[in-house]
């Protein structure tokens, strides 16, 4: 018990999961010094099986729109037809499934560890936010008219 005390308190022990919804934390995706091994463990993780759970709920068409006013279509209706006939076989996406919940640990040991190597003067750039310029930024497509030219 006294050694996992200490193992918690230098970070070699779990990290605790979050309640409710997996969620990427407000500075994702930086990589602090100090952090390199779990980005890249969370990173590899959101590029294989995250991607691929949220492919697979789109093909069935149980994923979330983006937009309030747009319905979320099946993308391949045998896929669709597959969940709707069996809707308890564990290798298909069910609806309201969050695909983050793939790299849960994952997630947790990267938040543990940002949290604890942000601070550090090493990283303090990466919390910076960047503001460009006025003279840099899109406006979109002009509304006035271009000033002919005569020669």
């Amino acid at each position: 018990m006294v050694w996992g005390a200490i193992k918690n308190a230098i970070g070699l022990g779990e990290p605790t999961l979050p309640d409710g919804p997996t969620r990427l934390p407000d500075y994702f995706p930086v990589e602090p010094k100090g952090c390199e091994k779990h980005s890249q463990n969370l990173f590899n993780c959101l590029a294989n099986e995250a991607t691929a759970k949220a492919r697979d709920m789109e093909r069935a068409g149980l994923h979330k729109s983006y937009f309030p006013d747009v319905t979320a279509q099946p993308t391949d209706a045998k896929a669709a037809q597959a969940v709707a006939e069996d809707p308890n076989n564990p290798a298909l996406p069910k609806a309201g499934e969050n695909p983050l919940d793939e790299c849960r640990k994952f997630v947790a040991y990267y938040q543990r560890c940002c949290d604890r190597q942000l601070p550090k003067k090493k990283n303090m750039i990466l919390k910076e936010h960047v503001r460009v310029q006025e003279e840099y930024r899109y406006k979109g497509p002009s509304t006035e008219e271009a000033p002919l030219v005569k020669s």
